[in-house]
């Protein structure tokens, strides 16, 4: 049944930005109730503000709305006075389509694309009215199934959810909501059972985890013949056709544009990333399909922004087409594009020109580390010379502003790397002088490198806090004066980041005592309470630097390889061995280096990206 309406009437008024909270957005989907067999609720464990920026949730909102025996509503975590106020009320965290309590949907979908909103899972949990522990819960419960790029490592969160989508989940979602649909009467084991002969879905009950004397995995083991091992991810081999009647926000949000996927995954092999590892291999979206999904949207969402998302734009094939194309066909209706992930090159300058349309706000660049050396180790080959060329053409293009982001930490740097970054935007500041004057502006942001599962750096530690604040402070000192902004990471952003995304199971115990002492909306500086992790840990009796900074032996068992990628070890291990001697590879398009992700996929995949025979085989 609903939620007491006339009691949210009352509540509505005393917080920040109730519309948060109402629904009824344009083009949000509402369907029957009670003539609906199966009823899910796509939850978001951050505010509506972010949560309605997340592609991953409308596409899945999209696909099972598209059922017509299905209904699929949405719930966002509050922000702090609305949790407060529901709390006081009484009032369970509901749905905004129909504003019926959670616990009463058959399936509560949840998005982790990030691992610092693990407490804001259980926050959404507690809210809700729902048992945190999977096994506290039973038929009478909806079924708390996750997904996102942070559940390739689901270990830390495995108390808490009954399975884990692994991969792409358009075609999953569906086969879990008529799993669920032909065993819905029975017992919870049976319908985790169910579940379980799903590919790419994870049940983390069916798994038994031994340990070593020293902490580390001995081993994880099946205890019931549906579990397989590793659950390996689900690929959609060709993308389905994207969400047009996107739903309208009735609050300004984090990106308030239309979105349209052009491309899932990238070539480049970048060894710090883990979506550039996880989402392999490449599938691109036909142009013809993105200009008709344009035309539909525009129309039916009144959006003036368009953004062609995906993880290196400039390496569409199709892309100076595309631009050309959407230039031409909407350049009366005053259309806005955004290209996020350009790359550092006189291209990506062209093609960010023919979308500017005289806005010239900033550009963007990405070298992550400001040394040839230290871009070869991270296999991210370009020369300095190439990356002020570009600043330069920026400049003379009419930009006033660039910005750009690097680590500090990576795995080989030095001292005279970080130096390095500060010689690199005072050149930068100097090229942009010499066309704007004193008007050029360089912001330079500087995160701490966080080794992640998946990844050739998965066998590295993090940095330690006392070396991270005095590069820190380098910076400081030699990143200031007109036309130069620094931003940094906090480092103890940067440990519980590395902890939770490193973590075994063992971390549920972590993550629910922090929960329980206040901890929430962890990506949040002004809200993130460290303290409570430090005494959750203490009390656990577990070593943050034990996951977060330890250095992995080659044969060490990893809680992640519970869940298969498709990239294998081998491959991993061969170019983390390449990085140390500064090795870099060349694009995957122009080379097959053996990764391994195609062989996995075999009959499944397109015959049109079927590898060629590798090169060379990692030894």
């Amino acid at each position: 049944m609903q939620i007491d309406l006339n009691r949210l009437e009352r509540i509505l008024p005393t917080v920040q930005k109730p519309g948060r909270y109402v629904g009824g957005e344009y083009n949000s989907v509402a369907k029957d109730w009670e003539t609906t067999p199966t009823r899910v609720c796509l939850a978001f464990p951050d505010i509506y503000d972010l949560g309605m920026s997340n592609l991953g949730l409308a596409i899945l909102y999209d696909v099972l709305n598209a059922l017509p025996d299905v209904l699929a509503e949405r719930a966002y975590l509050p922000w702090v006075d609305m949790i407060a106020a529901l709390r006081q009320a009484r009032t369970p965290l509901y749905s905004l389509e129909s504003k019926r309590p959670l616990t009463d949907f058959d399936i509560v979908g949840v998005s982790l694309p990030y691992e610092q909103l693990y407490t804001n899972l259980l926050e959404m949990l507690d809210l809700a009215g729902l048992p945190l522990r999977s096994e506290e819960r039973d038929g009478r419960h909806p079924l708390i199934i996750a997904g996102g790029h942070a559940t390739f490592n689901p270990e830390p969160v495995a108390d808490f959810v009954d399975a884990f989508v692994i991969g792409d989940g358009e075609e999953t979602i569906v086969e879990v909501v008529r799993a669920y649909r032909e065993i819905c009467g029975e017992s919870r084991e049976a319908q985790l059972r169910a579940l379980a002969c799903i590919p790419g879905v994870y049940v983390p009950r069916f798994y038994d985890v031994r340990y070593n004397a020293d902490g580390t995995v001995a081993a994880v083991e099946p205890n019931v013949p549906e579990a397989r091992l590793p659950v390996l991810k689900r690929v959609v081999p060709v993308l389905p056709p994207p969400p047009t009647r996107l739903i309208v926000p009735t609050v300004d949000v984090a990106h308030n544009r239309a979105m349209v996927e052009i491309q899932r995954g990238c070539t480049r092999g970048c060894r710090f990333c883990h979506a550039g590892m996880v989402v392999r291999p490449v599938r691109e979206r036909p142009v013809e399909e993105v200009l008709e999904a344009v035309e539909a949207i525009l129309p039916q969402t009144g959006f003036e922004e368009v953004g062609l998302l995906s993880l290196s734009s400039s390496d569409y094939s199709g892309i100076g087409g595309l631009v050309k194309a959407l230039t031409m066909r909407f350049g009366d209706a005053h259309l806005s594009i955004s290209l996020p992930a350009l790359r550092a090159d006189s291209f990506s300058v062209t093609l960010a020109e023919a979308i500017a349309r005289g806005r010239r706000t900033g550009f963007t660049f990405a070298p992550e580390a400001a040394t040839e050396r230290l871009r070869a180790i991270i296999n991210k080959p370009i020369t300095t010379e190439q990356m002020l060329d570009v600043a330069r053409e920026v400049f003379e293009r009419g930009w006033r502003t660039i910005k750009l982001y690097f680590m500090i930490g990576l795995p080989g740097e030095r001292m005279d790397d970080v130096w390095a970054i500060a010689d690199l935007a005072r050149a930068v500041r100097a090229a942009g002088r010499k066309v704007h004057g004193r008007r050029a502006q360089v912001n330079v942001s500087v995160n701490t490198f966080v080794p992640k599962p998946h990844t050739p750096f998965q066998w590295v530690g993090l940095e330690p806090t006392p070396s991270i604040h005095e590069k820190q402070a380098l910076l400081r000192r030699h990143l200031r004066g007109r036309g130069l902004k620094l931003d940094y990471s906090d480092p103890e952003a940067t440990l519980l980041e590395a902890v939770l995304s490193r973590g075994d199971r063992r971390l549920g115990t972590v993550v629910r005592r922090a929960w329980e002492l206040g901890a929430h909306f962890d990506a949040w500086d002004e809200i993130r309470d460290f303290s409570a992790w430090m005494r959750a840990f203490a009390e656990a009796e577990l070593d943050p630097d034990f996951y977060a900074r330890r250095e992995r032996s080659p044969d060490e068992v990893f809680p992640w390889e519970v869940v298969s990628t498709g990239v294998s070890r081998k491959f991993l291990l061969g170019e983390y061995r390449r990085s140390q001697r500064g090795e870099t590879l060349v694009d995957c398009r122009e080379q097959c280096h053996g990764c391994g992700i195609l062989t996995v996929l075999g009959d499944n995949w397109s015959e049109e990206w079927r590898c060629p025979e590798p090169a060379y085989h990692t030894t």
